[in-house]
């Protein structure tokens, strides 16, 4: 019982500890994040993002082995480099666009919607760039060509930024942690674990408390009965000695 409740006290605490690290990474990302117009949010001068469409998913008919980002599931998280707002150093970040990098960016069919998928095609015009993109899955009803012209500045069609890096589980467990059921499961049934481990603690540090203090008191009786055991003893000595002083007076 002993091994099993120091078993249970160790993984309270580290359950404590992570369910308060999880808590404090979402207050820190709180304060930092900022939000984009459609509710992207901005950590740090990236933005991060989750694909919500299957149009960069795995297809046999596009090769993507040689680029850095690969195929992307819905669900998978994206970090952003956003394009800059100074004009210098967004000329300097479009010359750094090639074809196979994908990119995120604003477009405008019967409404304005949010689109990532991957360059196929940069041609100079001017001061800027014709970008084409389109999506890796053939086969996905969102495969439609975009072009996006950088040097219209008053377009609706506007490129965000590039995807630097993208992560499935990770984007899978944010994308989870927005539904109630896994809210519950993975910080409030957690919290009440530990909570619940606490007040058994706390339970048995006022139970053994009580029982030492119980352990005292019967020792303290304990001391006395065997005080009054010794004085008992030491009388019933005196009388005895008593008893034969007055035996041997009344021989002589």
């Amino acid at each position: 019982m002993k091994k099993v409740w120091r078993v249970c006290k160790i993984a309270g605490n580290v359950l404590l500890y992570v369910v308060l690290a999880i808590a404090l990474l979402a207050v820190l990302l709180s304060v930092a994040t900022k939000k984009d117009a459609d509710g992207a949010a901005t950590v740090l001068g990236k933005q991060i993002r989750i694909v919500r469409s299957d149009s960069m998913e795995r297809c046999e008919e596009t090769d993507v082995s040689g680029y850095v980002i690969k195929d992307l599931p819905v669900k998978t998280l994206l970090l952003i480099d956003v394009v800059p707002t100074d004009e210098k150093e967004a000329k300097e970040w479009y010359e750094a666009v090639k074809e196979g990098d994908v990119l995120t960016f604003r477009y405008q069919y019967t409404e304005q919607v949010t689109i990532t998928h991957r360059v196929t095609k940069i041609t100079e015009k001017g001061e800027g760039y014709l970008i084409e993109l389109a999506g890796d899955n053939k086969a996905s009803e969102d495969t439609l060509t975009q072009t996006i012209d950088t040097t219209d500045k008053e377009s609706y069609n506007y490129v965000i930024g590039k995807v630097v890096w993208a992560n499935f589980p990770l984007g899978w467990l944010v994308y989870a942690l927005k539904t109630p059921a896994v809210v519950v499961c993975l910080i409030i049934i957690p919290c009440v674990i530990v909570i619940v481990l606490e007040i058994v603690k706390i339970v048995n540090v006022l139970g053994e408390s009580k029982r030492e203090k119980v352990r005292e008191e019967a020792k303290k009786k304990e001391e006395e009965i065997e005080e009054l055991k010794r004085r008992l003893a030491e009388l019933e000595d005196k009388e005895k000695k008593n008893e034969e002083i007055k035996t041997n007076g009344e021989s002589i």
